[in-house]
């Protein structure tokens, strides 16, 4: 398994952390900042999943008249997770 921190852009939050497996499934997911209720029912929807089935659930999401949202950003950070242009936490 790897772990990864992504820095969103544009949101409340200001970190994200997840854990994918070898298959890209998402074991586990966290967020410093942003709207707790909302994002933890999103961890509970998520974890579990593949990470390409999540990107394309979430990617394009917006927060009211903001360009992005937080599921707009984790869609965003897994992408780069998956293409290999964030490093792992504790490299």
């Amino acid at each position: 398994m790897k772990t990864y921190r992504y820095s969103p852009q544009g949101t409340c939050s200001v970190r994200m952390e997840f854990t994918l497996d070898e298959d890209h499934v998402l074991q586990d997911f966290a967020v410093e900042r942003g709207c707790n209720g909302n994002l933890k029912g999103i961890r509970a929807l998520i974890v579990g999943m593949k990470a390409e089935d999540v990107i394309a659930k979430l990617d394009g999401i917006r927060c009211g008249m903001k360009t992005t949202s937080c599921p707009d950003q984790i869609a965003k950070g897994l992408v780069l997770a998956l293409n290999g242009e964030l490093a792992e936490v504790g490299r």
